[in-house]
């Protein structure tokens, strides 16, 4: 790719100027994409299954196939973006992403559908670290602070209309075009990277190797663990075992090989930092919680309660408004009192929103049975999300904070995976629940206290492991940064990513 048409201002791009402008508008756009689907999709699962003949199965696939190849390999994604340009990594990310998305609305049957979900992760993968990385290399360290806000806020609002738009699209133009809505945005968002937004790189990026053999060996036993338990919901038997052994196995190995590499993808070694697992055992509690909420709340409102995609979709909005609203003072809060009180408060919330959630069955109303339960959901949201990511980023040193903010954003999103493969299985669901409103209903009133109890495990870890001094006070390095940068945080599926201190050589 060749080098932008507008050469970088010494010391980095300024926000007021018009490149600066287009440099934030990319990165928008290109995490809008994510955010978008990863809002959107829930929302069309039940006119998935209905057009394609499809069992809970496929609805499961069809999000854990995305989440697998995403989680797997978002780390790698970064990496991949400081060694050959953050840039191009990103714009090959929107292109694939895009590419996979058309697939996906193209896809005649669920087997075509569950493999470009695999793909659209990938490009995920690429284009999602890339999108933040590139506003904190690119801008001037005046303007970074700035940028990264307004980036946050804007990413912020497109989650948040996102179940609007993915409602109104299956109800009218049907479920499809939440896939080909990604092409349009990366139609317009490649070629004003190409043309205005530098390049840059690391400059110590070129030392190392990739961790390839890491990478795969997750996937595959994420994979493995992921199919057991889709497929054990029809019974068990040795094409359930088997899978799980290997699964188990593949992730052994996974971890002996990460202890034996020099450059591994995930450094066993941080996990030796007390806080730093314990915030992680957190993340993966409460966001298995969130994804195996959000899964099967959409399907109880169309297929209980009787709400269209667009009422359904319009249903979740409280939740992520509040989150766009209140999550930079959560975070100032949190830097306050500390992330003890935020972070065992903020799961026993989103638990009681989730068992109010039991008032929903057969012709609910909105506004006494729905409503109350996604405030309380959304309030335990807010509570928790900015002082868990803060408390990531001050449990490592500094020039770490990137990698253990990529390793506790992949952890939230396989958390996510397993629990939307698992829930429906220890909730009892089979084959056909989604298809009857009397047998889902059952079993969702099973699974909404199952995932209240990861919760509260969730919130127990934190009050145990987590000590009750401030953020400020447990920095051991003056002026050390120990908050994210994006303070409006929207996103339900994981924490924000924080590509931590970037050292940019950028290329004329």
């Amino acid at each position: 790719m060749g080098a932008p048409r507008e050469t970088p201002v010494p010391g980095g791009v300024r926000l007021a100027s018009a490149q600066g402008r287009w440099v934030l508008a990319t990165s928008v756009l290109g995490s809008g994409m994510a955010l978008l689907d990863s809002t959107v999709v829930n929302v069309a699962l039940p006119r998935i299954g209905a057009d394609l003949d499809a069992d809970l199965a496929v609805l499961q696939w069809t999000v854990t196939a995305y989440l697998l190849t995403l989680s797997s390999l978002i780390l790698l994604g970064g990496a991949l973006g400081d060694r050959y340009g953050r840039r191009r990594i990103f714009v090959i990310g929107v292109v694939w992403f895009a590419a996979a998305s058309l697939a996906c609305g193209l896809a005649p049957n669920a087997g075509v559908l569950i493999a470009a979900r695999a793909l659209q992760g990938v490009g995920g993968a690429l284009l999602t670290p890339g999108s933040l990385a590139l506003i904190q290399a690119v801008f001037h360290p005046d303007d970074r602070a700035r940028a990264v806000g307004a980036w946050s806020g804007l990413g912020g609002v497109g989650a948040a209309i996102g179940p609007f738009v993915g409602g109104w699209l299956v109800d009218g133009a049907g479920w499809r075009w939440v896939f080909f809505l990604n092409v349009p945005l990366a139609a317009v968002c490649v070629p004003v990277a190409l043309r205005h937004v530098p390049e840059t790189r690391r400059h110590d990026a070129a030392r190392g190797g990739f961790d390839v053999p890491g990478a795969a060996l997750g996937a595959l036993a994420l994979a493995g663990v992921t199919y057991a338990l889709i497929a054990a919901a029809e019974g068990l038997s040795p094409g359930v075992v088997v899978p799980a052994v290997l699964g188990v196995l593949l992730g052994v190995a996974f971890v002996r090989v990460e202890g034996r590499r020099a450059d591994p993808m995930l450094p066993p070694a941080i996990f030796r930092i007390r806080l730093f697992s314990a915030i992680n055992a957190v993340t993966v509690c409460v966001y298995a919680a969130f994804s195996g909420f959000f899964f099967l709340a959409v399907l109880q409102l169309q297929v209980v309660a009787g709400y269209s995609a667009l009422r359904a979709g319009t249903a979740l909005l409280p939740t992520t408004v509040l989150m766009l609203l209140l999550s930079a003072r959560s975070g100032e809060l949190g830097q306050r009192l500390g992330p003890r009180i935020p972070l065992t408060v903020g799961p026993l919330l989103c638990a009681a929103g989730m068992l109010l959630m039991l008032r929903v069955g057969p012709a609910a109303s909105y506004l006494t049975d729905v409503l109350p339960a996604l405030v309380v959901l959304g309030a335990g949201m807010v509570t928790l999300v900015a002082p868990l990511t803060s408390t990531v980023l001050a449990s490592v040193d500094v020039d770490r904070a990137g990698l253990a903010s990529g390793i506790n954003n992949a952890a939230a999103r396989a958390a996510g995976l397993v629990a939307v493969a698992a829930l429906p299985l220890l909730a009892g669901m089979g084959p056909e629940a989604y298809r009857s409103a009397v047998e889902f209903e059952a079993s969702f009133r099973r699974a909404m206290p199952l995932l209240a109890g990861v919760l509260l495990v969730g919130a127990l870890l934190a009050w145990l492991t987590v000590r009750s001094g401030t953020l400020r006070a447990a920095e051991p390095e003056p002026g050390r940064r120990c908050h994210p940068e994006c303070a409006y945080h929207c996103g339900v599926s994981s924490p924000p990513l924080d590509p931590g201190e970037q050292e940019p050589r950028a290329e004329r």
